[in-house]
């Protein structure tokens, strides 16, 4: 998708139904992502309604809206629907980030979540409008950052992950990370701000050496040869939920998907150990690498793994670790200017930058040790 395409909820539900989906219901509805909760819920009824004729009649004190969580990006609401025979039905609604599209491929989107929905993962999609989708509840909690380093959950992770990377999605195979991250260099290069005091942080930004950064990384990731596989692409502790009951984790929200090579999934997974804060003293030790890389290698039998390739995975992913940060600093900028979102983009940027400037070296010297020992160049 260009980055100036803006994916219409006829465009989306027409997606869905290329993905053999045919029952996705689409509205024309639009609801305004900044409206507070209260005037926000009639909107939200009133969509529900337009979508699933069935609760036309329905009283609106039928309908009960609460928000489960406002990211980043998107804003979730649940949808509770008391039925007349006194049945409840659980929805969730999500709303995109306003300018969203000048980040997320919507088309990329739809297409894979029928896919990935009939091989387990996510909540089933319902329906489609103007700003968002609907989807099925999932009676999950999300977790923490520092859940995601507790030795089980990062162990059933890594399980989930070699299962989604197997799902076969239609349509070209080529790794998008690379096309994305200059998509996202020429427009973050290029933007201006209103507010004189973002425009002059702005300026301090070199960006004839963040793109000398991408052509070198890029050049040393080729050697690797890694597998390509359809990858998550943003696998933070927002995106995994986990039922305590059924002890079932769950891997959701796949707006970032895309084929991609497989040491940028998990690399960019345990970047997601520092949490939105940054805290980069949380990224995984080796051994909690290596437990992980076990349990995705093997996930039945993870000490028959070789120390080849579990050293062969550590270097591949603490490379494309460095692409992450990267791909997330310019989608940064992006959003520092598009998005309404209260939230300072400005300085993730350089918490970003700042933390691959950090780490290059030791990355480089560690890819480059591996590559020169197996006679790979």
């Amino acid at each position: 998708m260009g980055a100036g395409k803006i994916w219409n909820a006829m465009d989306v539900a027409e997606g869905a139904r290329n993905n053999g989906s045919s029952e996705i219901r689409s509205s024309p509805i639009t609801v305004d992502h900044a409206l507070s909760l209260p005037e926000m819920s009639p909107r939200i009824i009133n969509l529900c309604k337009d979508l699933f004729k069935k609760w036309l009649k329905l009283d609106n004190s039928h309908f009960t809206v609460t928000t489960i969580s406002g990211g980043i990006t998107n804003l979730l609401l649940k949808v509770s629907i008391r039925e007349e025979n006194g049945d409840t039905v659980n929805m969730t609604v999500r709303l995109y980030g306003p300018n969203t599209e000048y980040v997320i491929n919507r088309g990329r989107e739809l297409q894979a979540i029928g896919y990935l929905s009939a091989a387990g993962f996510g909540a089933k999609l319902l329906g489609v409008f103007g700003n968002g989708m609907v989807q099925s509840f999932i009676n999950a909690h999300t977790l923490t950052p520092l859940d995601m380093r507790k030795p089980k959950l990062a162990a059933e992770i890594a399980k989930q992950l070699h299962k989604f990377h197997q799902v076969e999605i239609p349509g070209s195979k080529e790794p998008q990370l690379w096309n994305d991250a200059f998509k996202f260099f020429q427009k973050a290069s290029t933007l201006a701000f209103d507010d004189s005091e973002k425009q002059k942080i702005y300026e301090t930004i070199s960006f004839e050496e963040v793109h000398t950064e991408l052509m070198k990384l890029k050049e040393l990731t080729v050697h690797f040869d890694a597998p390509v596989v359809f990858a998550h692409n943003d696998l933070l502790s927002g995106n995994i939920m986990f039922n305590d009951e059924e002890d079932k984790l769950y891997l959701i929200d796949f707006e970032y998907g895309s084929y991609n090579y497989r040491g940028f999934d998990i690399g960019n997974h345990f970047n997601e150990y520092a949490g939105y804060d940054c805290d980069y003293s949380l990224y995984p030790s080796k051994d909690e690498q290596h437990h992980f890389f076990r349990h995705y290698l093997e996930p039945e039998k993870p000490y028959a793994v070789s120390d080849k390739d579990i050293e062969a995975l550590y270097v591949e992913t603490n490379s494309y670790r460095l692409a992450s940060h990267l791909y997330w600093a310019l989608w940064a900028l992006i959003q520092a200017k598009m998005s309404p979102i209260d939230f300072d983009y400005l300085s993730y940027f350089f918490l970003r930058y700042n933390e691959y400037k950090k780490q290059k070296e030791s990355c480089f010297s560690l890819a480059q040790s591996y590559l020169s020992g197996s006679g790979t160049r």
